[in-house]
C-alpha cells in the first residue's frame, strides 16, 4: 500500500475478525465516526500505523446490531457510547456503557432522524 490512507468497504460479516486482524498488525485505534445515511448508518473505524491510516467502512441498517471492538480495543468505549447515544447505533456487548448517559443532551438521540 503506497497511500498513506485508505478506506476499505468492509462487509459486516467481516468486520470483527478485520478488528482483530488490525490489533494483531499493531494498528492503534484513532477514531470512529457515525454518520446517519438513508438505509442506516455509515461507520467509519480509522487505524494508524507508521504514518499510515486506513479506515475500515461498514453500512448497518436502523436495527443491525454492530459487535463492540471495546473487547479487542477498550479505548472504543468513549466512541462506541457517543455513536449509540446520539445517533441510536445499536451495539451490542459494549464494555462500559453508559446507558445513553454519557451527555446531557435534551433529547433522545439528536442525529438519528436523516434530514
Amino acid at each position: 500500500m503506497d497511500d498513506k490512507n485508505e478506506i476499505r468497504q468492509i462487509p459486516m460479516e467481516d468486520f470483527f475478525t478485520e478488528v482483530i486482524r488490525m490489533k494483531m498488525d499493531g494498528w492503534r485505534l484513532v477514531q470512529i465516526c457515525a454518520v446517519r445515511v438513508p438505509v442506516g448508518y455509515e461507520l467509519s473505524y480509522s487505524f494508524c500505523r507508521d504514518y499510515r491510516m486506513l479506515t475500515l467502512r461498514l453500512h448497518s441498517g436502523l436495527d443491525e446490531e454492530v459487535s463492540s471492538i471495546t473487547q479487542i480495543y477498550p479505548c472504543a468505549f468513549i466512541q462506541e457510547n457517543e455513536a449509540a447515544e446520539l445517533f441510536g447505533v445499536p451495539i451490542r456487548n459494549l464494555n462500559l456503557d453508559y446507558h445513553h448517559r454519557l451527555y446531557r443532551i435534551d433529547r433522545e438521540t439528536p442525529f438519528k432522524e436523516k434530514g
